[in-house]
């Protein structure tokens, strides 16, 4: 049976050339695997994987009775419902441990750096086994994406390593230039509709029996989302009716480094509890705020327990 190599839902560049770069890793040890997905790309991550020559993988929405390598999360929320029916024989991610177990030993790789991607650097060099150009190229803008071009605070220097190399072996000259080609297409919002913006990059989590949504825009000037911040707005509203507590939009700017927020909440107070800022209306600014993982999720965790 071929292991499946699957992230989470919503699936992000990291999480998908995540699945990509483990599948064949893992081929290449001997194990027959599979890349997947909880869902379609993004467009950025399709920009990604046609400059790179890679293929998008199958969308899956059932794994009972599979065999699972999970990338990029090991959060039960962020899989599929009947996860608990698979076998989870491996994990490579760079966020905090979620509430995914398991009944035997597995293979686990998780380190407190930027990216998945910079743990599967690690993992092909741990194994001798060479990184395709490709994939190279994949996992180099998997960091760039996921680091925000090393603005963000989750940024290591394991980070810039991996890159570095990377980009040797993609044959990237410019790293920069390539990034800021990649946000451009992130940026985007032309065509697209407020539902899928709102869920390009979103996460429900637990904190303390509330079920709160985070999702982020990130956008190389803010001025660019002006046009649809009114229906993002509605969109997130509608989200929040789906029986959550709270559901917060983070709209980053990547130059200015900081991100406004958008606020739908049962009680706006937790705001000024997790930022110091008080929530009077629809939205606040966070200066220096660009991580959802290390500067916006902890800060709630501990709002919502206080």
């Amino acid at each position: 049976m071929a292991v499946l190599v699957m992230g989470h839902m919503n699936p992000d560049t990291d999480s998908i050339v995540s699945a990509i770069a483990v599948a064949d890793l893992l081929s290449k040890r001997g194990m027959e695997a599979k890349p997947v997905a909880q869902g379609e790309v993004t467009p950025e991550s399709a920009f990604v994987l046609s400059k790179f020559g890679l293929t998008a993988p199958e969308v899956v929405t059932s794994v009972a009775g599979k065999k699972l390598w999970l990338v990029d999360t090991t959060d039960g929320a962020q899989l599929p419902a009947d996860m608990k029916e698979a076998e989870v024989v491996g994990v490579a991610d760079h966020h905090k441990l979620g509430d995914v177990t398991t009944s035997n030993p597995l293979e686990m790789w998780v380190w407190p750096v930027g990216c998945c991607g910079t743990v599967i650097k690690a993992m092909y060099d741990f194994y001798g086994i060479a990184v395709p150009k490709g994939i190279a190229g994949g996992l180099l803008c998997a960091i760039l994406s996921d680091t925000v071009m090393f603005k963000s605070v989750t940024t290591t220097d394991a980070d810039k390593k991996a890159v570095a190399e990377l980009a040797g072996i993609a044959g990237i000259a410019d790293t920069t230039a390539l990034g800021m080609e990649m946000f451009k297409v992130k940026s985007a919002v032309e065509g697209a509709t407020m539902e899928a913006l709102v869920f390009r990059d979103y996460k429900d989590f637990d904190m303390n029996g509330n079920k709160v949504g985070i999702g982020q825009l990130e956008v190389v000037d803010l001025s660019m989302l002006d046009s649809v911040k009114d229906g993002l707005y509605a969109e997130i509203q509608k989200v929040k009716a789906g029986g959550r507590h709270s559901v917060f939009l983070l709209l980053t700017d990547i130059m200015k480094e900081g991100s406004e927020m958008l606020i739908v909440s049962d009680d706006p107070s937790v705001v000024e509890k997790a930022f110091g800022v008080k929530a009077t209306g629809k939205s606040v600014w966070l200066d220096g705020v660009m991580s959802r993982k290390k500067q916006v999720v902890p800060n709630f965790e501990k709002a919502f327990k206080g």
